[in-house]
């Protein structure tokens, strides 16, 4: 039965990428078909297309993304200006810029935070005012007290947790993820979904399509439905070029009636609890939070869950706040204040870039230490100056990569960042065991971020992400710890390692100019 689905999966996911590249194929067919016949559309496409370029590096955008479309455009001008026009040109992502931006008035107001955390904290920790001054009052997240943090660092650690906390939930569970796949993780997790379905909860799951693409039987959210489990599909992956299908939904998110909610870098697949082995031992990280902050988790889920569903008859967030005392008002958590808590989310919609931000952040307000996991390592000029500064001023900037990849050509990318980063005094590991898919930062034994955004433009700029930051939490303390003791497991990249002849040179420098489009 099993292979059975998989073939059928197969088929239609190889029609639809079929589909695509017949539409392309279209497109500059006719173009260049129609230059052979008229020697003035020639002049016309070209001077379009040099049009297109002023447009390109006058438009506020990244610069990596502008030098990559002026290449290709200038390459291919009878219709790289076409092309580009095309994308562009699309109504979906203007269309979902409005509902994101409608969602965001309905959703901002209901993130309950008092508004003495930031006070106390800006009198008693000044040199973290700025970024928490930039997720509360420009991207809209605030900062929390009473909340427990747990930092996991392993799929399985996390596993065992999830379950055990699942058990507990009395009102809800939600769940949104960008990848799920049928094995010895996901079956239990929906196991516990249908049961306490069958008893009243609300229990929904949220997952790409994209992520999902080779994984999934057919209709798979409608045999969750049949379970008793509110499904949705994020962004249906569909035979139609469009701009649109970059937007995918990478966070992690578990919320249990709001009062404990997971997320990391850890996906509901066999991979990372390392039941089933791809590249070796897969080495990831999560965190846990109980209490108030658990709260913004669950309306970041809410957000994306509202948007994406499309129905008339919405939610009423607020009646799913977990804490009320007993005039029917919000109540705090009592719960002990474990340092500081900010919850964030990122979307490609509003053009800011809140992950990227968040590490800047890190990075420039670093005296002793950054200690740096990610699985990708594509960088844009922005976060390679600020790494490189960093160290060159003295800071003890060290990152740890896979030794093994999912995606050889992103390795080759990555790689080729290691010999500017070791001679500006960055250390740079790669980890021998196995896949490092871990996406944490810590700094100077005071504050850390553990989410799902890697180190790489489609993380920092075309997906939808999620991340808790935190200040002196305990949490900040076992990140480090969880850092020095995967040194040990890492092979120390040197500049002899870097050494390349002039052909993979070429072939890195090529790569490293499509770096925006991995």
């Amino acid at each position: 039965m099993e292979k059975k689905w998989i073939r059928v999966v197969f088929r239609r996911r190889l029609l639809i990428i079929s589909l695509i590249i017949a539409q392309l194929a279209l497109i500059l067919f006719a173009i260049a078909g129609t230059q052979l016949a008229f020697w003035y559309v020639d002049f016309l496409l070209r001077a379009f297309s040099i049009f297109v370029c002023v447009y390109i590096v006058n438009k506020k955008e990244k610069s990596a993304y502008k030098l990559t479309w002026v290449f290709l455009i200038l390459l291919f001008p009878l219709f790289g200006g076409t092309v580009y026009a095309f994308f562009r040109s699309q109504s979906s992502p203007r269309k979902l810029s409005r509902q994101v931006e409608k969602a965001n008035r309905r959703y901002r107001p209901l993130f309950l935070s008092s508004p003495g955390v930031k006070l106390e904290l800006a009198a008693e920790y000044p040199e973290c005012l700025p970024q928490v001054h930039y997720l509360q009052e420009a991207a809209g997240f605030p900062v929390y007290k009473r909340t427990e943090t747990v930092y996991f660092n392993s799929g399985e650690s996390f596993f065992q947790q999830v379950l055990q906390e699942l058990e507990k939930a009395e009102k809800y569970i939600f769940l949104e993820f960008f990848i799920v796949r049928l094995g010895k993780m996901l079956n239990p997790i929906l196991d516990i979904m249908e049961r306490k379905a069958a008893q009243g909860l609300d229990v929904r799951i949220i997952y790409d399509d994209m992520g999902c693409f080779m994984s999934l039987p057919p209709d798979f959210d409608k045999m969750l439905e049949k379970r008793g489990i509110k499904c949705m599909v994020f962004n249906p992956f569909k035979p139609i070029l469009s701009s649109l299908q970059n937007n995918r939904d990478h966070r992690k998110i578990i919320s249990v009636d709001g009062k404990a909610a997971f997320t990391g870098g850890i996906n509901l697949a066999d991979e990372y609890i390392n039941a089933h082995s791809r590249f070796g031992h897969w080495k990831d990280s999560g965190i846990l939070l109980r209490g108030e902050a658990a709260w913004s988790l669950t309306l970041i889920f809410l957000h994306m869950w509202n948007l994406a569903r499309k129905e008339t008859a919405q939610d009423e967030p607020a009646a799913l706040y977990p804490w009320r005392g007993l005039d029917g008002k919000p109540a705090p958590y009592p719960v002990e204040s474990d340092g500081y808590v900010q919850p964030y989310a990122d979307s490609p919609i509003d053009k800011e870039t809140v992950g990227e931000n968040v590490y800047l952040q890190i990075i420039n307000n670093a005296k002793q230490y950054v200690y740096i996991n990610t699985p990708y390592l594509v960088l844009d000029e922005n976060l390679l100056s600020a790494l490189s500064l960093a160290a060159k001023s003295g800071v003890d900037v060290r990152i740890i990569t896979p030794y093994r990849w999912d995606k050889w050509i992103v390795s080759v990318v990555s790689r080729s960042y290691y010999r500017h980063l070791i001679l500006s005094g960055v250390k740079v590991y790669e980890y021998s065991a196995g896949f490092n898919h871990s996406k944490t930062f810590v700094c100077d034994d005071r504050s850390a971020t553990v989410g799902t955004t890697n180190l790489d433009f489609r993380s920092l700029y075309l997906h939808f992400e999620c991340g808790v930051w935190m200040y002196k939490t305990r949490a900040v303390a076992h990140v480090k710890e969880d850092f020095v003791a995967t040194l040990a497991s890492c092979k120390e990249i040197t500049l002899k390692d870097c050494s390349r002849n002039a052909a993979q040179r070429i072939v890195q420098d090529i790569l490293r100019l499509f770096a925006p489009l991995m």
